[in-house]
């Protein structure tokens, strides 16, 4: 039996004793309504229409009820167009088709007498408008932003925000009668109003100047709201219209921004409300934070800022979380503006670390990372210390990164930048990255006076603990390499130094063996080491047969890695002179900035690059322009992005001229190319973070079946190198030079000669490698190549042993007014080249 009202019906459905009976009741009603529905009958409408949209509201099936809703709309009483238009509301969206027999309806509401029922329809409209109605409604809306009726403009404010986003190009209908409204005494119109003109700024930057003369404005708005309590009925906590406050301060902060002039108009009112805003309730500091970032955005006082600053500091002391979450986050936007003024509040930003709120610890410490420099270095790094030692795990990789990052940044002297790194191998030696691992490795094979001490305290902390890794790897290196310093020395971290053994050296690297610790990386350390500590004089021969018993024990080591070692450092035994040589101390590798990706949040971390650029061969490449003035030539992976349009290239280290990136190797590479070792061939446990790939070599040089083969003979070398270019009067070619002690690294020198008599001007070469290869370019020397004359360019190729170097070059340049610009493949020079025997 179908009930016949609202009430009825809700009374029904709440006397149900199950979900079941529920649902049947509810389609029983349903399919009542809908035989109504047929009936045509104009009493019952309103209703079915009401119970309808109940049934809607349970999450029911409402949606053929969708064209009754426009019948009640088209009824000239207000409360079916009232409840119509509900109906709408809830039943129809923008993205559908019956929309479109709104328009009409709306149109002729929004011109009715009552304003009531115009109120019904600018409701809808702004709800549920689609482009297309914006369109079509456009200028009733412009017509009813100049009612004299406050109700109907506010809610037409509200219509033209709808229109504006749905149709921006229509923003410029409303730009006058918006200004007109910034002048309105209504608190609801000058809300709507401010709201509307911040739209507008956004969605067209050309707005802003028809908007900046409103500046003054704006600024009497909000000093009267600061100072004499302009609508007192809006009173929120004791604190006057704190919603049109905000709303102010954030269309002053657009205004504001990159304008002097407008900055200089609202620096005084900000001041003033920053000084006169209670702080000590929410809402205030709702005010308050809108300040700050208005200060932060426009062209303020530095005076202002420091302000803008200290409250901020003042967020941090606060009882609520949410209020010192939002002062760290905001602290680190903006402590690269003014790092001084941030700098006053270091204290309480490192009490943050201590909080129990994991997202307050997480902000604070990445603002404490900001704020390091030469002066606080010691007094961060300590507290950054004390914290890595409590830290959760999800912390400790990026903590050990940024505290071994600043300490070579910033680091007062070589034994405490030792000593800091240490420390942190000591704490969280399993989550350190194996950049920061090599970093340290050269820092100590390049700092001779403090090998004996540095030995002394990784063997200490080896003995007491070794179960971090990376403490272990480094330990295992140091001390195989520089054990008779440690033997000569013995241990210096002590009062008196203590002599240690021999023995006492072997019996901790063996015990590494043993250990539940060790993996197949420090088992391969181990052997090395002790392998070297075998050949070192301080080395009884007791314990060189002890090693070399040990060593032939793993010869038949399952780990395939592990045996060849043990097979091959076995056999030096039998060399003599040659055993020493092979095993003697390796050279201090090449000192290099450390360049890391990303740690966590998106915030780069990374040493400051040197004023040169380290080159391949270790020397340096000045990136100062040439005698000539001539331009730099840009890096290498700028010239991939420009020839090939990719976005795989990364960005170079720093400008100038190009460093390349480093090889892609793992730890195991780094650190066993010290002891001058295979390179394991099984994967590292934890894979390495890689820098982003350079472009492939279908990327660069097209489908593998386009690239050009060499079919026949290499061409023959011209006087200054092989040909690699031969066109419209100019002539390129690359003469290569090896270095003996750097196989795989080739050093190419490219000559321009114009062959013509006319000059070869705005000369760009351009060149790129595949994949499994490294390039770095030189600045030309002159881009203008003289008849006859001959300018040069260096490039400088790292490949692997025995490739084959392949170049593809792109040429741009004019001659005679015209423009040439062509690209070619270059493999043209003779096998065995990368592998010095040419």
């Amino acid at each position: 039996m179908p009930y016949h009202n609202l009430k009825a019906l809700i009374k029904g459905i709440r006397a149900c004793k199950t979900v079941a009976d529920e649902r049947a009741l509810i389609k029983q009603e349903s399919a009542a309504i809908r035989a109504s529905f047929r009936e045509e009958d104009s009493y019952a409408r309103h209703n079915n229409v009401a119970k309808l949209l109940y049934i809607h509201m349970l999450g029911s099936e409402a949606h053929f009820g969708q064209m009754e809703c426009l019948k009640l709309v088209a009824s000239p009483r207000f409360s079916d167009k009232r409840l119509g238009y509900l109906g709408i509301m809830l039943l129809l969206d923008e993205n559908q088709e019956v929309l479109t027999l709104v328009t009409n309806s709306l149109k002729n509401d929004m011109n009715h007498a009552n304003m009531y029922a115009v109120g019904l329809a600018l409701c809808t409209f702004a709800d549920i408008a689609s482009e297309e109605m914006s369109r079509d409604l456009a200028n009733e809306i412009e017509k009813l932003l100049g009612s004299s009726n406050t109700y109907i403009r506010k809610k037409a404010s509200l219509c033209a925000l709808r229109v504006v986003r749905k149709v921006p190009e229509l923003a410029d209908h409303f730009t006058t009668k918006a200004k007109n409204l910034l002048a309105d005494r209504n608190h609801g119109v000058l809300l709507t109003a401010i709201t509307l003109v911040t739209e507008m700024c956004q969605i067209d930057a050309g707005c802003l100047e028809e908007f900046r003369n409103a500046v003054p404005l704006l600024v009497r708005h909000l000093k009267a709201l600061v100072t004499t309590g302009y609508s007192p009925e809006h009173d929120v906590s004791g604190i006057t219209d704190p919603f049109l406050q905000v709303r102010i301060l954030r269309l002053m902060r657009l205004l504001g921004k990159g304008d002097p002039r407008a900055s200089e108009t609202v620096n005084d009112i900000l001041a003033q409300v920053a000084t006169n805003t209670d702080s000590t309730k929410n809402v205030g500091n709702s005010i308050l934070y809108e300040t700050v970032m208005t200060v932060l955005e426009i062209e303020a006082d530095s005076g202002l800022r420091v302000m803008a600053i200290n409250i901020l500091g003042k967020f941090l002391s606060n009882r609520d979380n949410n209020i010192r979450y939002v002062a760290l986050n905001t602290l680190n936007k903006v402590v690269a503006i003014d790092t001084n003024a941030v700098q006053r509040h270091r204290n309480i930003i490192l009490d943050c670390l201590r909080d129990g709120d994991i997202s307050i610890r997480r902000r604070a410490l990445e603002l404490s990372y900001a704020l390091i420099n030469e002066q606080n270095v010691r007094i961060l790094t300590r507290e950054l210390l004390a914290f890595l030692e409590v830290a959760d795990d999800e912390f400790k990789l990026g903590m050990t990164t940024q505290i071994c990052l600043a300490a070579e940044r910033f680091a007062p002297n070589k034994r405490w930048h030792i000593d800091t790194v240490l420390r942190v191998l000591k704490l969280a030696g399993n989550f350190v990255r194996e950049e920061i691992l090599s970093a340290f490795i050269r820092l100590v094979a390049h700092t001779p006076e403090l090998q004996g001490y540095t030995a002394s305290k990784l063997y200490s902390a080896l003995r007491s603990d070794i179960s971090q890794e990376s403490l272990t790897l480094a330990a295992t290196w140091v001390i195989g390499e520089y054990s008779e310093i440690l033997l000569e020395g013995g241990l210096v971290d002590e009062e008196t130094p203590r002599a240690i053994s021999d023995k006492d050296l072997l019996d901790l690297l063996l015990s590494i063996l043993d250990s539940p610790y060790a993996n197949y990386l420090t088992r391969q350390f181990v052997l090395t080491a002790i392998t070297k500590i075998s050949s070192r004089p301080t080395t009884t021969p007791a314990q060189q047969e002890r090693i070399q018993t040990l060593l032939l024990g793993y010869a038949t080591s399952p780990e395939l890695e592990i045996q060849q070692r043990a097979v091959e450092f076995a056999s030096l035994y039998n060399l003599g002179e040659v055993r020493s040589g092979v095993l003697e101390r390796m050279p201090a590798p090449e000192l290099k900035a450390t360049v890391l990706g990303v740690v966590s949040e998106n915030k780069p971390v990374g040493s400051v690059a040197p004023g040169k650029d380290a080159d391949l061969l270790g020397d340096e490449i000045s990136s100062t322009p040439t005698p000539n003035g001539a331009p730099a030539v840009p890096a290498t992976q700028d010239l991939l992005a420009e020839i090939f349009g990719s976005s795989a290239a990364s960005p170079p280290t720093s400008s100038g001229s190009p460093a390349p990136a480093a090889p892609q190797r793992n730890v195991a590479q780094d650190i066993l190319g010290l002891f001058d070792s295979p390179s394991p061939a099984a994967p590292s446990p934890s894979p390495p973070q890689q820098p982003a790939p350079a472009p492939s070599m279908q990327s660069i040089f097209g489908a593998t079946a386009a690239v050009p083969q060499a079919t026949s003979a290499p061409p023959a070398a011209a006087p200054s190198g092989y040909t690699a270019y031969d066109k419209n009067e100019l002539r390129i070619t690359l003469a290569p030079q090896t270095s003996a002690t750097r196989p795989g690294l080739v050093r190419i020198i490219a000559n321009f000669q114009a062959t013509g008599a006319n000059v070869v001007s705005e000369l760009s070469f351009q060149a790129a490698v595949p994949k499994s290869q490294q390039l770095q370019m030189a600045p030309i020397s002159s881009p203008n190549v003289q008849p006859g004359g001959v300018e040069t360019q260096e490039l400088r190729v790292l490949t692997p042993v025995g490739a084959a170097i392949r170049l593809k070059l792109r040429i741009a340049y004019s001659v005679a007014g015209r423009v040439v610009q062509e690209e070619t493949v270059f493999s043209g020079f003779p096998p065995g080249l990368t592998s010095g025997s040419s």
